[in-house]
């Protein structure tokens, strides 16, 4: 049995996506401009400059592919990878785009994450995998992280 423990709710800021139209589907590209990051064992702030790169496929689920940096409370700099899916139906895609509150459990996100510490205080976060249930609102990413036992 998989065993899991807390390990942070993340927010992130994002500005508008940029879409690009290819032969695999929509591209979004969705820049993340801030954020925050709280948890038991480790707390700070989603640094600007990171980017959510989506695939849009044709059968309508995202495939996420995110690249951001968390600048811990003690002013460590960690490198967060994550890779998962998001799918749900057109109109709920639409509610939520036109800044509408829309229930998590509307729509399916769950990432993988994945980390880069330096030696010290959070290298121990380098050999873990984490999981995460996420919700998406117009202008904003919540991530709710769990590190797998």
């Amino acid at each position: 049995m998989i065993e899991v423990k807390s390990l942070f709710l993340l927010k992130a800021n994002v500005d508008t996506p940029q879409v690009i139209e290819g032969p695999l589907g929509k591209r979004w590209f969705i820049p993340v401009t801030g954020g925050t990051f709280k948890g038991e064992r480790l707390s700070g702030v989603l640094q600007a400059g990171g980017s959510d790169f989506q695939l849009i496929r044709q059968d309508g689920v995202a495939e996420l592919d995110v690249r951001v940096t968390l600048k811990t409370d003690d002013g460590v700099t960690i490198q967060l990878k994550g890779h998962g899916l998001r799918y749900t139906t057109p109109q709920v895609l639409a509610r939520i785009m036109a800044g509408e509150d829309v229930d998590p459990s509307e729509y399916y996100f769950r990432e993988a994450l994945f980390f880069e510490a330096p030696a010290g205080r959070y290298e121990w976060l380098n050999r873990i995998i984490a999981i995460a249930k996420g919700g998406r609102m117009k202008s904003e990413v919540f991530i709710d992280a769990y590190e797998v036992l």
